[in-house]
């Protein structure tokens, strides 16, 4: 790079070949006053507050560049005067109260009048007669509050070409907008939110989204429990590059393929997507990325430290403890995993039915992580944690819920009421249980519908779902509902179980009673208010309580435990054993695989702190280039309906244990990749620097 060398107000500065004058000023600390300027968008000189005195002129320092010798000037009375009628300018179209804008504090245009002392008292106010727009999904347009500096106009046109706005002309009067008036949702934006990144006042701004109240610029990554970077994957599937996606998703997800199949996708309910009509697919398009990835080179990358002589147990070999033994073993320690099933995998081999989770999947994934050196002991069920702590430097406690709940109303124990997890189990063994002809479950969870929708595939003749929730509050996934109800499950929402009724041992239905309202108190106790002379029998003859599961854990364990025998542990995950740490389901409830990854992760972490290492996880498994290079090369689709993969009809589902939800096609994958608004690149634009940022109480004037 060729360096020229230039004088500001005698200081010598040298600055690259090219860059101009209040750039180089800027990198060398020396503050120029300026509002049009962005680090990250090419210069128009619009404001008039830039201005510097070079050869005997006036000019504005944003479009002169540097040249060898150059002395330049950047105070004097001259150019505070000419600054100060350009800033009341601004000012005089502003509204006055900067108090009532939502930009208040972190506004540029309210920082430099405090620089210069320049107050809008006094001056012959004219403000924009462009109405406040906010029609638009995801933006608020405030034209009251916008100076004309063209950043948004640059950052839609010159960075991201797209050109949704320019500036336009109403009566006269100029304004930054839309062609005729549209939408931007008719006029081809990509609500990529750049626009309001790099404005200076409060004339763009988010809109409050439901789905996302603190506003993070791409709250998928947010809300995925493991922080995996969806934005750029979810980029790198449209552009085809399958094996890089593979890299970037496993640097943060050791299973990515089995939550191809069943993650319950939080980041896609805080897609911001949803504002314009559906979330983006992310998880069939993170189950794409890993299905193309033939190679696996992520495998010769991940990280190994060696070997600390160190020895840690892993109680489980669900996703969490499979999660925790593999981060684990990679930072050098000696893992064992104790397994109480004949095979591991836990919920994902024993609670899944196989039409969700397909078998091989998980035998496959299971087999890459044990590749790094963990052994997994099935058969092996562990009950004294004291004992076992004994043994191990470090001892994680993964067991998950693995306990059905059944609830204590009369008939529960009537030889056709079965418990969730034991009737899945018995299942996924290849022996299920003699069911009647006509299934009521109990619930209305994901579970619960595991449930009946297994019950479907083993030839129930109907199948049918009660549960406390209104269809609105359902916790059962959307999609899970609207499939059960394809293959013919019945639902009875908000309703109370008060008994299963039958002669002897036999089952002929539950007697409910329709619920008001339904809460929990500050305790977790459930409160119902129910409708009197509302009660009504179900029939059925056989019952599944899918209403919770709960920990294997008793007193004799050697631990403290909490509500639903759960393990009560500290901020590090530490129980009550000093070196017994525990995660996932145990710790907090039946949550998600994914949360369950996310929590075994930062066990290990946890030990590998507490065993004298940086219980450092990250790694590096491929190298993105900056946004800066791609950021202009992204068009993406906008507002386009989501493309849905393809599922198997109900007729065809209902026959037997076959996958249902089949994978995208690559044309599929980069079609619903290309929907992405591309969020992530808000956080590649720089934060302008102002005044106060360059020496304590402000730059000199």
């Amino acid at each position: 790079m060729n360096t020229v060398t230039i004088k500001i107000d005698g200081v010598s500065v040298t600055a690259a070949e090219g860059q101009s004058v209040l750039r180089a000023a800027l990198d060398a600390g020396i503050y120029i006053p300026h509002l049009c300027h962005h680090p990250d968008l090419p210069d128009i000189g619009a404001c008039g507050l830039c201005l510097v005195e070079y050869d005997g002129k006036i000019v504005s320092s944003c479009t002169l560049k540097v040249q060898e010798g150059m002395n330049i000037r950047s105070k004097s009375e001259k150019l505070n005067q000419r600054r100060e009628l350009a800033l009341k300018l601004l000012l005089a179209a502003h509204p006055e109260d900067c108090s009532t804008c939502p930009k208040y504090g972190n506004c540029e245009l309210q920082t430099l009048m405090q620089y210069m002392g320049v107050s809008p008292e006094g001056l012959n106010r004219r403000l924009k007669p462009i109405p406040y727009n906010d029609r638009n999904p995801l933006i608020v347009h405030d034209m009251s509050r916008c100076i004309l500096c063209g950043r948004c106009v640059r950052a839609c046109q010159k960075v991201r070409g797209v050109g949704a706005i320019d500036y336009q002309k109403k009566d006269g009067e100029s304004y930054i907008g839309t062609p005729a008036a549209k939408l931007l949702i008719d006029a081809d934006c990509r609500f990529c939110g750049a626009c309001v990144s790099v404005c200076p006042t409060g004339a763009l701004m988010d809109k409050k989204e439901p789905n996302n109240p603190e506003g993070y610029a791409a709250p998928c990554k947010h809300a995925c429990p493991a922080g995996t970077n969806v934005p750029e994957y979810v980029r790198l599937v449209k552009e085809g590059r399958y094996e890089e996606a593979s890299c970037l998703i496993h640097e943060r997800l050791p299973i990515p393929r089995s939550l191809g199949h069943v993650c319950s996708h939080p980041c896609e309910t805080a897609c911001r997507h949803e504002c314009l009509n559906e979330a983006v697919s992310i998880r069939n398009l993170k189950l794409t990325a890993v299905e193309h990835d033939p190679n696996k080179v992520w495998k010769s990358r991940r990280k190994q430290l060696t070997e600390t002589g160190k020895r840690v147990a892993v109680v489980g070999a669900g996703p969490c403890g499979l999660s925790a033994a593999y981060y684990l073993r990679k930072q050098g320690h000696t893992v064992t995993v104790f397994e109480s099933q004949p095979e591991a995998g836990g919920m994902l081999r024993y609670g899944i039915p196989e039409y969700r989770m397909p078998r091989d999947v998980v035998r496959e994934e299971i087999a890459d992580l044990t590749e790094t050196g963990f052994e997994i002991r099935c058969g092996s069920r562990i009950t004294d944690y004291q004992k076992l702590s004994a043994e191990y430097d470090a001892v994680v406690v993964a067991i998950g819920n693995q306990q059905g709940v059944r609830l204590p109303i009369p008939g529960n124990d009537k030889p056709q009421v079965y418990v969730n997890l034991d009737f899945l189990r018995r299942v996924a063994e290849g022996t299920p249980p003699v069911l009647g002809k006509n299934v009521l479950v109990l619930g209305g969870g994901n579970v619960a519908f595991d449930c009946a929708r297994t019950a479907v595939r083993l030839g129930a003749e109907t199948v049918q779902m009660t549960c406390l929730e209104s269809e609105e509050t359902l916790p059962g996934d959307r999609e899970e509902l609207e499939a059960a109800l394809e293959e013919g499950i019945q639902m009875h929402f908000s309703r109370s179980f008060l008994e299963i009724v039958g002669e002897g041992d036999a089952v002929e239905g539950v007697k409910t009673i329709d619920v008001a309202s339904m809460r929990f108190d500050e305790n977790r106790k459930l409160i119902l208010e129910t409708v009197p002379g509302s009660e009504k029998v179900i029939p059925c003859d056989t019952v599944i309580f899918a209403t919770g599961q709960r920990a294997e854990l008793t007193p004799e364990c050697g631990m403290e435990l909490g509500r639903s025998n759960s393990a009560v542990v500290d901020s590090d995950g530490r129980t009550s054993l000093s070196n017994v740490f525990a995660a996932g389901d145990v710790t907090y409830g039946t949550q998600s695989v994914v949360r369950a990854v996310a929590s075994g992760r930062s066990a290990a972490e946890s030990v590998g702190r507490f065993l004298g290492g940086n219980g450092d996880t990250s790694e590096k498994l491929v190298e993105l280039e900056p946004a800066s290079q791609y950021i202009g090369k992204i068009p993406g689709f906008g507002a386009l309906p989501r493309v849905h993969n393809a599922v198997l009809p109900a007729d065809e589902r209902k026959k037997g244990f076959m996958r249902a939800e089949q994978s995208f096609t690559c044309e599929q994958a980069c079609k619903e990749a290309g929907r992405c608004l591309q969020c992530q690149l808000r956080e590649a634009f720089h934060a302008p620097r102002t005044w106060n940022e360059f020496e304590k109480g402000g730059a000199a004037k």
